[in-house]
């Protein structure tokens, strides 16, 4: 219809927040911005990772690439890592990406000495910017030092073996490789709309009740005790799986419940890997869907131009 407006304002409740997980609504919006959301966390947000390893000396079990490979996997604190450069738009290094503007230098030097297996960990690699650092995943605040949890281990070494290397980490996006992905897991699902007919309910007997309610897989439903009545427990349990709707229709009452999804209310649940926190994860990726929104919509306008202007509208651009 002419003139009609289809702008929405899509409103964010947290629910749970950790520095590593984060559970929150998403309402007023649609599965493609849900998703699209979704997809930019997983794929786009930038972090900080190893990307170039020179090996010195390498006397271990493991070759050069194998160890190359799991230094690369290691998350990197990327606190800073939206202001960093990309190593191939950096101008300081002419795409060398080997500036303190686009890269950050590790050093790892560690020799077995004694017949103890000597553990490689993540905590020996030392940085040469305090602000990105392996992600240290002890539990401090347990209150019991355990000396054997000292990182993420990178190789063993028995007596004599040596393993001396250098390695550079680089801004980078999960869509280019997985190691800089800042995202474990994003998932989302659509909010269920449970409606219980009472009226058919109690022509139930306690039995039939009861097993109505243990044909769901997970704990959707249960009987109040003082009632007897069957109530929703925990509607975000519900699968989209229509046990308990095929288990109404065996027992000759079709219709008992009702079951929807709300097509415009979302809840996520994302855990972060550790190289931000899931707050900046989320809200990183807002910025950047912005960004992208924003270049569709110059795009938009630009051919609108070429189409006004012709061939002097490309002109003026350079075209």
């Amino acid at each position: 219809m002419e003139g009609a407006s289809y702008q929405r304002f899509p409103t964010v409740k947290i629910r749970e927040l950790k520095d590593d997980y984060c559970k929150f609504e998403l309402h007023s919006t649609d599965a493609s911005l849900a998703n699209a959301l979704r997809r930019v966390m997983i794929a786009e947000v930038p972090t900080v990772a190893i990307d170039l390893v020179e090996i010195e000396v390498n006397s271990s079990v493991l070759n050069d690439e194998f160890i190359a490979h799991r230094l690369g996997l290691i998350p990197l604190t990327s606190d800073r890592a939206m202001s960093m450069r990309f190593s191939r738009d950096c101008d300081a290094c002419d795409g060398d990406g080997q500036c303190e503007f686009c890269s950050v230098e590790f050093h790892l030097r560690a020799k077995c000495i004694n017949d103890q297996t000597l553990d490689v960990t993540s905590k020996d690699l030392y940085s040469s910017d305090h602000t990105v650092v392996p992600v240290d995943f002890s539990d401090s605040g347990s209150g019991i030092e355990n000396s054997e949890q000292r990182g993420i281990i990178i190789v063993k070494l028995r007596r004599g073996q040596e393993l001396r290397l250098r390695a550079i980490a680089r801004k980078g996006i999960g869509k280019d490789h997985a190691k800089w992905s800042p995202a474990a897991t994003v998932t989302f699902m659509y909010e269920p709309e449970i409606h219980i007919n009472e009226d058919m309910m109690d022509t139930l007997t306690l039995e039939e009740k009861q097993g109505w309610v243990d044909s769901s897989p997970t704990k959707v439903f249960d009987i109040d005790a003082p009632s007897q009545q069957v109530v929703v427990v925990d509607p975000e349990a519900y699968a989209y799986d229509d046990e308990v709707i095929k288990k109404a229709e065996a027992m000759g009452k079709p219709g008992l419940v009702e079951i929807y999804a709300k097509e415009d209310s979302f809840i996520f649940t994302v855990e972060s890997t550790g190289a931000i926190k899931a707050s900046q994860l989320v809200s990183n990726a807002i910025d950047i869907l912005k960004q992208k929104l924003d270049a569709v919509r110059l795009s938009e306008d630009t051919v609108e131009a070429d189409e006004q202007f012709g061939e002097l509208g490309a002109h003026m651009r350079g075209g």
